[in-house]
C-alpha cells in the first residue's frame, strides 16, 4: 500500500516528501519499547478523534481505515482507544473502538491494541467495581471484533473501590486471556505506589503503564515520574503535542485552523483555550513566545518544531510509547519521522532553559 505523503506544513526540516517516508519506515520498523510482554514502536497512535468529536475534527471510518493502514505500513503498531471516546455520550459508548477494530480487520496480529474502562458507565451506573471492569472489557472485545485486548488500562481514579479489587479483577482477565497486560491513567504518585505495593504481596499483575499528560511545555508532577519508576511502570505520554501547539500551526495574530483541537467550535476545544489542564492558556502571548523559541532552537539545528516535541519525549527516562493524536495518514507519516533526532545533553539543558524563561519572563514561578 503506498504511504502518503505529508503536506509541506508538516515535513520536518531537512528532506523532501520522499525522503521522509523513507526516514519514517526506517525509524518506525526499529524504534520498539517493551510494555511489560508487549513490543510497542515508541510513537503510537491515539485515537480520541476516531468516530468522536471529543477533540475536534471527527475521522470518519474511510480515514481511519487509511491512518491505521498507513501506520501498520511503517512499523508503528502500537494503538490507544477507550470505551469513553464518543461522539453521543461523555460517559462513552466506545465509537473509537468500533473504528479502530473495523479498520484492523485483516491485521489484528499487527497491532498491539491499547483501550481503558471507566468507573462507572452510563448505561449500568449502579454497576461498580469488578463487576463493572468485567463488563467494560466484555463490551470493548465486541466492539473491537478481536479476542483480547494487549493493554487493558483504568482510566482515572477511582475512589469508591478499593485497589485490591481493582488489581484482582484486572488479574484475573489477564489469567482468561482476555487482557495480555494492565496499566492505568492520571493516577497520582500515592496509588501508583499503593498499586504496586498490593500487587507485589498479592502476587497480582501489576500496572505497566500510565498515562499521563507529558509535553515539553507541560510535565506531570515529578513524584508520578518518581513512582513509575520505583514500580518500573512505562510512561505513555498524552497529548505530546499539546493540542498542536508543537507542530507550528498557532501563530500570532492568524486565525485558527477550524478543524484542529483548539480551533474547533465545542465545549473541550474552549475550555482546553482557556487553559484547561495546562499552566497558562496555550494561545497566551508567554506560551506562544516560547513555542517561537523552541522553533528556533530546532530550526538552527535543521529540525522542525513537531521533530523536538516527538524525540524529546522520546528521550525521557521511562517512556513507552509517544501518544500522538492524528486526523490525517499524512500526520502518521510526519510523527513517525519526528522520532528520528537524537538529542544531545546540551540540546537538552537549552530546552529546559527556554521553558523556564517562560516562568521567570512574566514573573511566574516554575511549578
Amino acid at each position: 500500500m503506498a504511504v502518503s505523503s505529508p503536506p509541506q506544513g508538516l515535513l520536518p526540516a531537512g528532506g523532501d516528501e520522499r525522503s521522509v517516508v523513507a526516514r519514517s519506515r526506517a525509524v518506525a520498523a526499529v524504534r520498539r519499547t517493551r510494555i511489560g510482554v508487549l513490543d510497542v514502536s515508541v510513537v503510537g497512535i491515539g485515537g480520541n478523534n476516531f468516530g468522536t468529536d471529543f477533540f475536534g475534527r471527527p475521522c470518519d471510518q474511510e480515514t481511519v481505515t487509511r491512518i491505521v493502514d498507513t501506520a501498520l505500513d511503517l512499523g508503528i503498531n502500537f494503538f490507544d482507544t477507550a470505551e469513553e471516546y464518543s461522539i453521543t455520550s461523555y460517559l462513552g459508548e466506545g465509537h473509537s473502538e468500533e473504528f479502530l477494530g473495523v479498520a484492523l480487520r485483516g491485521r489484528r496480529d499487527e497491532a498491539v491494541i491499547a483501550t481503558k474502562f471507566l468507573n462507572i458507565s452510563e448505561q449500568e451506573p449502579a454497576q461498580r467495581g469488578a463487576g463493572r471492569i468485567v463488563a467494560a472489557v466484555e463490551a470493548s472485545l465486541r466492539r473491537l471484533g478481536t479476542d483480547r485486548i494487549d493493554l487493558l488500562q483504568q482510566h482515572q481514579p477511582d475512589p469508591d473501590t478499593p485497589v485490591e479489587e481493582i488489581l484482582q479483577a484486572l488479574d484475573t482477565l489477564v489469567r482468561d486471556g482476555k487482557v495480555r497486560e494492565v496499566g492505568c491513567c492520571n493516577l497520582p504518585a500515592d496509588l501508583l505506589d499503593a498499586a504496586a505495593g498490593v500487587a507485589e504481596r498479592s502476587g497480582l499483575r501489576p500496572f505497566r503503564s500510565c498515562q499521563v499528560q507529558y509535553n515539553v511545555l507541560e510535565r506531570p508532577s515529578p513524584k508520578v515520574l518518581d513512582a513509575a519508576h520505583r514500580g518500573g511502570v512505562a510512561i505513555l505520554p498524552y497529548f505530546p503535542l499539546a493540542n498542536g501547539l508543537l507542530t507550528g500551526k498557532y501563530r500570532r495574530d492568524e486565525p485558527l485552523p477550524a478543524d484542529s483541537r483548539l480551533g474547533a467550535d465545542g465545549l473541550v476545544s474552549q475550555l482546553l483555550r482557556d487553559g484547561l489542564m495546562a499552566r497558562r492558556p496555550p494561545l497566551s502571548d508567554a506560551r506562544l513566545g516560547t513555542v517561537e523559541r523552541l522553533t528556533s532552537f530546532s530550526e538552527k539545528r535543521g529540525h522542525s518544531l513537531l521533530e523536538l516535541a516527538v524525540s524529546w519525549l522520546a528521550a525521557q527516562p521511562r517512556v513507552g510509547s509517544v501518544l500522538t493524536g492524528v486526523t490525517r495518514p499524512e500526520q502518521v507519516t510526519a510523527n513517525a519521522a519526528a522520532a528520528d533526532w537524537k538529542l544531545t545533553s546540551d540540546d537538552l539543558d537549552e530546552v529546559e532553559a527556554i521553558v523556564a524563561a517562560e516562568e521567570s519572563n512574566d514573573g511566574q514561578t516554575p511549578g
